[in-house]
């Protein structure tokens, strides 16, 4: 569903700009001026060409990577202000990430990877974020493989339990990088099937780059990227 005006924001962007390579013969501004919004809830598709700066438009909502300048908030936060020990918090309580590979530690159990985010958060494991992560692991559908390492399962079930970890603290915003772009049909729309149900069900803000045309048709809204701008939606 099209979330309207009465939701709040949760991410803002003001003039944008991204430079590489500053104060040298090869700078280059890869991001132009951004302006954008996003709502609670909303469920937008993040497209473009290969090169226009996607990725890098979601390293900075994502907080992964800083503004050269404007300003960037996101869950009501005013991150441009912020240290990098603030950073670090608000992205691990508040952002999700799912990514083309899953990152996932092959050695651990899928459960162990899902649990991976709580323990970053508490440093120790305890009963609730086995419980916790157990839910999740059901939610995806993988029940009966959470104890196989992930190095075990195929790649859709990898992609599965990349989804659960981004989810585990409950996340605002999960930001999602050509997450199926690894995966065969059924498993990509197995994939994105898992990330509309979680923002119907939790009212989480996604946003999905793809260059998969079928998926971002199925999405609330499309944002255009090309040459670093946003051009349309």
């Amino acid at each position: 569903m099209v979330k309207d005006s009465q939701h709040p924001i949760i991410v803002q962007l003001q003039g944008v700009r991204r430079s590489f390579n500053l104060g040298t013969n090869f700078e280059t501004e890869v991001l132009h001026g951004i302006d954008l919004r996003v709502r609670h809830g909303e469920f937008c598709a993040v497209v473009g060409p290969s090169g226009s700066g996607k990725s890098t438009l979601l390293n900075i909502v994502g907080l992964l990577d800083r503004p050269t300048s404007g300003t960037v908030e996101v869950c009501g936060e005013q991150t441009t202000v912020l240290d990098d020990r603030a950073l670090t918090r608000l992205r691990g309580h508040s952002i999700g990430f799912v990514f083309q590979y899953h990152h996932l530690i092959t050695a651990f159990t899928a459960l162990e990877n899902v649990m991976m985010p709580m323990l970053g958060a508490q440093e120790f494991p305890t009963a609730a974020m086995r419980t916790s992560a157990e839910a999740l692991i059901d939610s995806v559908g993988l029940t009966r493989w959470k104890d196989n390492g992930a190095g075990q399962l195929s790649g859709g079930q990898q992609q599965r339990v990349a989804v659960a970890r981004a989810l585990a603290m409950a996340p605002a915003l999960l930001l999602a990088d050509e997450p199926t772009g690894n995966l065969d049909t059924q498993s990509a729309d197995e994939v994105f099937a898992l990330l509309r149900r979680f923002n119907a069900e939790h009212g989480t803000t996604v946003l999905f780059v793809t260059h998969n045309v079928a998926l971002s048709a199925r999405c609330d809204r499309t944002i255009e990227v090309i040459d670093g701008q946003v051009t349309g939606e």
